[in-house]
């Protein structure tokens, strides 16, 4: 018995002979695959706000346009064509604090997110593929870590050792920040260890390390930059707070330091908003740039975040009904999709699909 394709265009919109698929491009779909991050929108904006600031960081102290010690003859003097940021109370201008303070805080983000990754790759991997004892050792050198309090450590370290610098606080913050990575890494390798592409390449008698640094660690990736900008997030913060509360060298100039300065000679009382201002905006921007790469790299790794609003019905009324994640539209052949929410009934102890909730039409 043959079925008309009209009777299955009436039980099934969309799913008779006019419904045939577009043939597939795979050129276009793997270049599309090859540069899904890049094309985030989120991601980019990230990426793009985060290489202004490691460009700063690299020559803001060769284009700064005054020494960002040197005193002049304008004191507290608001944003002018000479000074864009204006000028503190002995003169210096803003801008070039600013601009020469960006490297320090970029160089401490950076490093210590650095340091902190491969740690906690180097013993999250390490003892979530191996296990036994190797898992037992690792696990509870990363319980050591995860109760070490980073910023009071910094704060008794930088005193003791006050010509450290940046590079001491960097490298502190890299030592205390990589035992919860490493604790998620290591939960992640233990899922993958016994995968099929895993068990292969093992039955084929490739090395341990070989089996880590090609099966394993590419399906880390995602994860893996994840911890990097969080911990490079909270380096920066770390950092500021550590200058702006007076710890550390009064005269190394970062954005915390400009606060610092505006803050003890009371800028906020005296109507001087440029001092501190453009510091906090900076910090700001900085912030967000590293949020919007994470953002990024999360909806990269899930197809649920990355499709969520994307996918789109058209109902027999000519109406689309976009998708969203936990939403589920209900469509008939009225001229508008009508929508509601009710609670899922309990039958014979299994819940039945009749979820229904509010779709947004366009």
């Amino acid at each position: 018995m043959t079925i008309p394709t009209s009777s299955i265009d009436q039980v099934i919109p969309g799913q008779g002979a006019m419904a045939q698929p577009e043939a597939a491009k795979p050129g276009k779909a793997a270049k599309r695959r090859k540069f899904r991050f890049i094309s985030n929108k989120k991601a980019m904006t990230g990426i793009i706000v985060l290489g202004i600031y490691l460009l700063f960081a690299i020559i803001g102290p060769w284009v700064a346009p005054y020494d960002p010690d040197a005193r002049g003859k304008q004191f507290v003097a608001p944003p002018s064509a000479d000074h864009w940021f204006g000028t503190t109370h002995l003169g210096q201008d803003v801008f070039s604090q600013i601009l020469v303070g960006t490297r320090a805080v970029m160089l401490v983000g950076l490093a210590a997110g650095v340091i902190a990754t491969i740690l906690a790759v180097l013993i999250g991997v390490t003892a979530g593929y191996l296990g036994g004892g190797w898992d037992d050792s690792l696990s509870a050198l990363s319980n050591v870590f995860l109760v070490i309090p980073a910023l009071p450590l910094i704060i008794i370290v930088t005193a003791a050792v006050p010509s450290g610098g940046d590079t001491l606080v960097a490298l502190i913050i890299g030592l205390t920040s990589w035992a919860w990575g490493a604790r998620i890494l290591r939960a992640q390798t233990l899922s993958l260890r016994r995968r099929d592409y895993v068990e292969a390449s093992r039955a084929t008698g490739e090395s341990t390390w070989r089996i880590i640094i090609f099966e394993i660690l590419p399906n880390l990736t995602a994860i893996i930059a994840s911890g990097f900008v969080g911990t490079v997030i909270f380096a920066v913060t770390s950092e500021i707070t550590l200058a702006f509360i007076g710890i550390g060298s009064a005269t190394s100039w970062n954005w915390g330091t400009i606060l610092f300065w505006a803050q003890s000679q009371q800028a906020l009382a005296q109507g001087a908003w440029w001092w501190f201002v453009p510091a906090g905006l900076a910090i700001a921007f900085l912030g967000t740039a590293l949020s919007l790469i994470n953002f990024g790299i999360d909806e990269f790794v899930s197809p649920r975040l990355r499709s969520a609003g994307k996918t789109k019905i058209k109902t027999t009324s000519g109406r689309t009904v976009r998708m969203r994640v936990g939403f589920t539209p209900v469509l008939d052949n009225s001229a508008a999709p009508h929508t509601h929410a009710s609670p899922i009934p309990i039958i014979g102890g299994k819940p039945t699909p009749v979820t229904r909730s509010k779709e947004a039409t366009r």
